[in-house]
């Protein structure tokens, strides 16, 4: 046995306390040293899964072939008008493009000259007669603009309009809604808050909204990965040269940061928080409930030393072995605090409560030599299976969870040792006393009683439970979206969320790559038709449809509209005296006709605020000018440009977005978006499952969603079934008995068959970030069972009652409480985590204080 060689090393540990604090002082300064020199944490969410996967290797592929696709920042423009936010873009842009620091390339997709130029042909045949219609019923107005692109040559305009209605010509319902734009621009200009006019609205009606109502500045940033957030100083950069832009100062555009960069940055941000936080709050509860537990600073001081000291050890193992902490990972401090803090307890409850067989206390290096020899293979058998338990996760292809695995299973090996060795040699050096015999829950004996006597009844139970766990283990299901545990209320999830609406914003894309253009065209037409699937683009995309039949009602257009519209020699801008004159002009004309117009006709407002404008200050009537023409040259140009439309084929595309569709050895991509209809894991599943059954090979990060779920379950139940068989083997080499393995694993198996109906009932989503519940459930559970087995093998008659009741009683609060840190955390996925944790806790603590009493056989030494 085991037993007593433990006891000989606590023993000579106690005996030689101030050497072994020295010699774990110098492993110590080592370890921390290796951790501030070697380890680091990346972000890099593609190293989370194995490179030799095949979904992993094509996403890779993709994103190798196509790297300005990835790690984008995106800044959206939000405005009042279309311009605004148009103009914002550009000049952000513009900002942005000379930082070669911080940025690999700025690009604003929607300002590309060539979507611009032919803007109009994108439209559908009736879209675009209507705005056609729309154009050359207000030639006469455009072209006295055109001549006299100011509020000089707008008021003229409105001469015109009153000359018609005089005449009995004028047909104004195609324009009230503009007119009710003129109006409104005047009398804010007469209140003294002048706002600039939208011509894209006034002219394109709803249709200016087609495109989206967002600008985008598209950025790839240079991501610095030894950050926690690898982005953020090209985010930072943003907001700093938005804060400059003129309409974001004036509140009327506002630039949010979106982009997976963003996204995984703030995440990270977040996650960070919440595991430093948990860990401090962590070590700052366990302390009080130490104080429960062994009543003592002089053993609960030790206690922390110990704990710390394992953490540091463990860190500086990471820092070798690991180099740099994943998402997940990071998580190990605390899957340690929590699991190795039971070691500790254990070791100093059964240490506080020796006794000689006199009754007396015995010396305290006797004493912790007992102790050794009573829990020493107990805390070795629990510390080998939970090592094993973690370890069963190191060769799945989730690096993330491979990694933590790896590092929280060594990590049980140093916190074994730490007990074994420091520990002892601190309470020798602490000198608390022992001999407080009564140190368990006296309490507690007629519960041991109550469960022997009732032990039937009480399994009966427990096997029910058990079975309607078995029957819910198929409806368990698993939420693979990411976006899912992000924060919502971050501002790359809010931006995301404004997107959403519209399919061509959608996070769900599915890529294909075709060997030509042609099979290109023809993937697309394919794809489109699935039920699921908004559009499918591909280079042929960026040529407008229909071209035959939109040309000509373009160059119809055109020949009426571009003769007064192409003005060589505009009138200069009018000071403030004509611009006066010309609004007292058009208010008396506009006077002479109210007779004839409706009550609520927007001419009689125009009237009016025109009428004000005459006799209002130089500053104002300026003002005024600038708030109704300041868009109106940039919307001309762009409607003669429009209107001189030619026929265009694939090999006009521009090479800056032909890119991002056609590579230099003639594969062609096809860029998937989903419906709007697409909501839910079910309805993701489907959209992939359907378009796989077409397309075998594609990608993208509905493609990456669906299969690294399918990695990670299956790399849980196959860790799990490792995980398991490898106890069940530690187990029986340790106890020697076939039965005493199967009275540790059963309560185990209980205990996360309960978890499995708690995650239905309460109900609690399973997802990437809680999965790693499953380990700790493992650790956690076979370590309490262990304790109460293996004191029932050394006759030990009222397992409630003894100290180990109580060791594990405090050692599950304090882990509890190292949960219930994550659990209050911001961070969704975080949060479900630690809701995840305490729900399998409580699972583990009835199954191991109630099943595990009721469950152990009859001895010849119990009472009937």
């Amino acid at each position: 046995m085991l037993s007593v060689p433990l006891g000989r090393l606590v023993a000579f540990c106690s005996r030689h306390a101030i050497a072994v604090v020295a010699g774990f002082a110098l492993l110590i300064a080592g370890a921390t040293y290796a951790s501030y020199a070697l380890l680091g944490v990346t972000t890099d969410t593609d190293q989370m899964f194995s490179a030799s996967l095949d979904w992993k290797k094509r996403s890779d592929e993709m994103g190798r072939l196509f790297p300005q696709k990835q790690d984008q920042l995106v800044a959206v423009i939000d405005a009042a008008l279309p311009e605004e936010a148009q103009q914002t873009a550009l000049g952000l842009a513009a900002r942005l493009r000379d930082d070669h620091t911080h940025f690999n390339y700025v690009t604003t997709p929607q300002t590309d000259p060539y979507l611009v130029r032919n803007g109009l042909m994108f439209l559908d045949p009736k879209a675009l007669e209507r705005v056609l219609n729309t154009t050359i019923t207000a030639q006469p107005f455009l072209s006295e603009l055109a001549a006299d692109p100011s509020g000089r040559g707008l008021f003229d305009a409105l001469d015109l309009i009153a000359l018609g209605i005089n005449q009995g010509q004028a047909d104004l319902g195609p324009f009230r809604s503009a007119l009710g734009g003129f109006a409104t621009t005047l009398e804010h200009a007469v209140s003294g808050t002048p706002e600039p006019l939208s011509w894209e609205r006034l002219l394109a009606g709803d249709l200016a909204d087609l495109g989206g109502k967002f600008q985008f500045v598209v950025t790839q940033p240079k991501l610095d990965y030894d950050s926690f957030q690898p982005g953020g100083a090209a985010a930072d950069a943003i907001r700093a040269a938005a804060a400059e832009l003129p309409f974001v100062k004036s509140g009327r555009a506002h630039v949010h940061i979106t982009g997976d960069t963003q996204i995984a940055d703030e995440e990270f941000a977040t996650v960070a928080e919440g595991m430093v936080a948990g860990l401090l709050g962590s070590l700052v509860l366990v302390s009080l409930w130490l104080v429960l537990a062994v009543h003592t600073w002089r053993v609960i001081v030790p206690i922390i030393i110990t704990l710390v000291s394992g953490l540091l050890l463990t860190t500086g193992f990471a820092a070798l072995v690991v180099g740099k902490l994943n998402l997940i990972s990071v998580a190990f401090a605390i899957l340690f605090v929590g699991i190795a803090v039971d070691f500790a307890i254990q070791f100093s409850v059964r240490f506080r409560a020796q006794s000689l067989p006199d009754g007396s206390a015995p010396g305290i290096v006797q004493a912790l030599e007992q102790t050794g020899n009573e829990t020493g293979h107990q805390i070795l058998v629990a510390a080998m299976a939970t090592s094993a338990g973690f370890l069963a996760f190191t060769p799945t292809a989730f690096v993330g969870v491979a990694q933590l695995g790896l590092i929280a299973g060594f990590g049980m090996v140093f916190a074994f040792v730490c007990t074994l060795t420091l520990l002892p040699a601190l309470l020798r050096l602490f000198r608390p006393t022992a001999g407080h015999g009564t140190i368990g829950f006296g309490w507690a004996r007629p519960v041991d009683t109550a469960i022997r006597h009732h032990r039937k009844p009480i399994l009966a139970v427990f096997v029910a439970i058990a079975l309607v766990g078995v029957a819910l283990v198929p409806r368990l299901t698993f939420d693979a979206d990411p976006l899912h545990t992000k924060n919502p209320k971050s501002e790359g999830m809010v931006t995301l969320g404004m997107l959403m609406s519209e399919p061509q914003y959608s996070p769900y894309t599915v890529d294909i790559l075709m060997p030509t253009l042609d099979q290109a065209a023809a993937m697309s037409d394919r794809i489109s038709a699935l039920p699921l699937v908004h559009d499918a683009l591909w280079l042929g995309s960026l040529v407008p449809a229909d071209q035959k039949t939109k040309l000509p009602l373009i160059q119809d257009a055109a020949s009426i509209m571009l003769p007064t519209l192409i003005v060589a020699n505009p009138k200069p801008a009018p000071d403030a005296a004509e611009l006066k004159a010309a609004a007292a002009k058009t208010a008396a004309e506009l006077g002479g006709v109210l007779d004839k117009l409706a009550a609520d006709d927007p001419l009689r407002r125009i009237q009016s605020a025109l009428a004000h404008l005459s006799q209002t200050d130089d500053q104002r009537i300026l003002a005024t000018n600038e708030a109704l023409v300041r868009f109106l040259p940039m919307q001309l140009d762009m409607l003669r440009g429009m209107l001189q439309a030619r026929p265009v084929s694939i090999a006009d595309v521009p090479p800056q977005l032909a890119r991002d569709y056609l590579l230099p050895d003639g594969r062609a991509l096809v860029e998937i978006h989903p419906t709007r209809e697409m909501k839910g894991n079910r309805a993701l599943h489907t959209y992939v499952s359907e378009i796989q059954k077409i397309a075998p090979m594609a990608a993208g990060s509905a493609i990456d969603i669906v299969q690294s779920a399918a990695t990670m379950v299956h790399a849980f139940v196959t860790a799990a079934a490792a995980a398991i068989v490898m106890i069940a083997i530690i187990l029986a080499v340790a106890l020697r008995r076939l039965l005493d393995t199967a009275l540790v694993l059963a309560p185990l198996l209980l205990s996360a068959l309960m978890t499995v109906i708690l995650i239905i009932v309460v109900p609690e989503q399973l997802n990437f970030a809680n999965i790693i519940a499953l380990p700790l459930l493992l650790g956690v559970g076979v370590s309490f069972n262990i304790y109460f087995v293996m004191n029932w093998r050394a006759g030990i008659r009222s397992p409630l009652s003894s100290p180990t009741a109580r060791a594990v009683l405090f050692s599950a609060l304090t882990t509890g409480t190292a949960f219930g840190s994550l659990a209050a955390s911001h961070h969704p996925g975080t949060a479900s985590m630690g809701r995840l944790l305490l729900l399998s806790l409580a699972c583990t603590l009835v199954a191991t204080l109630i099943f595990v009493p009721a469950l152990l056989p009859k001895r010849a030494i119990d009472k009937e």
